[in-house]
């Protein structure tokens, strides 16, 4: 009963996602929640007042002027009386109100009136969920502090495929686990440390020419803003990309595989969690040419030797940070998923498939799959910075249950 006594206002928006409140609800209430809802006017054309209120064993609000609420200031109790209001369904049309801070239904207007934080679980067709306006929306309302959980991706009712999916009543119950597991302090890493590889290593042939990869640093980039922004000092170790910094955090250049070690095994000392995101290259080149190298002949040979293993390094220090790996996979994710987090004795591994559209390198968008020992979770595809705030807390969350050594 992880959410007794915390208090939840869901809203529900007119779309056909408002069938999934139900179930919402009812998972909240198995956790402890008290749970009240309130209704627009959309949102009763999908689903029934008397379903929800069945299930919340709550009333169900949806008139601004109603005479039979305390005082008849109905949004003025609601808006005091919560401790996270959920929007879930929230259609384009709720998102657009709330961002112009209009208040002419009791659902906006309780947005307006509450000091508790106010979470959007979108939901729309995908064109609708793309469109510029609604994503100027979408980035308003994160600016000013809303929470936005989602949309997933998937088939629609329209028959369209694409973002635009209400997340599953599970995967918002988490949220608000995750959300309540901090207390809602934005800053609920206040006082750790935290060290972040990001982006490619460059491993030279000769003075112009390298191996690399793929890796833009993207998702590395956002875990650091993720942290900083729940109150961790973060360092952020990157090879070579084109990234603006994350507010607030430390960045260490480096270009190649032995030059992000040094750097890590440094910083690893006095770190609480020590996050491998970087894409790091496995060889680089045993004899680097001091000239460029000439097109003499139809091929050439290179002698690789292997770089060293980042992560297992910082695993095996003494009093070792609390260790996140990353698997960037084509196939059988999981079992090497599974290989890599006990063979590089890890506390973590968080594992995708690279050869997926919309996954991994270069992309805006991700889904992870995390293990630890004792657990594991799915983070569903969604943007990277999203995925990378999830992430944070999920490993915060496993950091409280198993805590490492304190940071010297």
């Amino acid at each position: 009963m992880q959410l007794s006594e915390k208090n939840i206002v869901i809203g529900v928006s007119g779309g056909i996602a408002a069938y999934k409140s139900a179930d919402l609800i009812r998972r909240l209430k198995e956790q402890g929640a008290n749970v009240r809802v309130v209704m627009s006017e959309g949102g009763k054309a999908f689903i029934t007042p008397l379903t929800l209120q069945a299930v919340s064993g709550n009333p169900v609000s949806d008139s601004l002027l109603d005479p039979e609420a305390e005082a008849g200031m109905g949004h003025i109790e609601l808006a005091k009386w919560a401790d996270l209001i959920l929007i879930a369904p929230a259609s384009a049309d709720i998102i657009a109100r709330i961002n112009a801070g209009m208040a002419n239904d009791l659902l906006t207007t309780i947005c307006l009136a509450t000091s508790a934080p106010i979470a959007i679980a979108p939901a729309m067709n995908q064109q609708m969920w793309h469109t510029s306006v609604t994503q100027e929306n979408v980035e308003s309302l994160k600016n000013r502090g809303v929470l936005v959980w989602g949309p997933g991706q998937g088939e629609q009712a329209c028959g369209d495929i694409g973002f635009g999916r209400m997340l599953e009543p599970l995967q918002l119950c988490q949220h608000c686990l995750d959300y309540f597991l901090s207390d809602g302090d934005s800053d609920y890493l206040a006082g750790q440390t935290w060290v972040i590889t990001a982006g490619p290593t460059r491993e030279p042939m000769d003075p112009v020419r390298f191996i690399s990869n793929h890796s833009s640093g993207k998702m590395g980039f956002a875990i650091a803003r993720a942290a900083q922004q729940a109150g961790a000092k973060v360092y952020l170790i990157c090879g070579p990309v084109q990234l603006a910094t994350p507010a607030g955090v430390e960045r260490i250049d480096v270009e190649t595989a032995i030059d992000m070690q040094t750097q890590a095994l440094q910083l690893a000392l006095k770190t609480d969690v020590f996050v491998a995101c970087a894409a790091v290259a496995d060889y680089r080149v045993a004899q680097v040419a001091e000239q460029k190298i000439k097109k003499s002949s139809q091929q050439l040979q290179l002698l690789l030797e292997k770089n060293p293993d980042i992560v297992a390094s910082v695993a095996a220090l003494d009093n070792a940070p609390f260790t996140v790996g990353f698997a960037a996979e084509t196939e059988n994710v999981e079992t090497y998923a599974q290989q890599k987090l006990q063979r590089k004795n890890l506390q973590m591994i968080c594992a995708n498939n690279v050869s997926t559209p919309g996954h991994g390198f270069n992309s805006d968008t991700n889904a992870l799959s995390l293990y630890w020992r004792g657990g594991n979770l799915k983070l569903p595809l969604t943007s990277k910075q999203e995925l990378a705030r999830q992430l944070v807390q999920h490993i915060a969350s496993v950091l409280k249950e198993c805590p490492q050594p304190a940071s010297k």
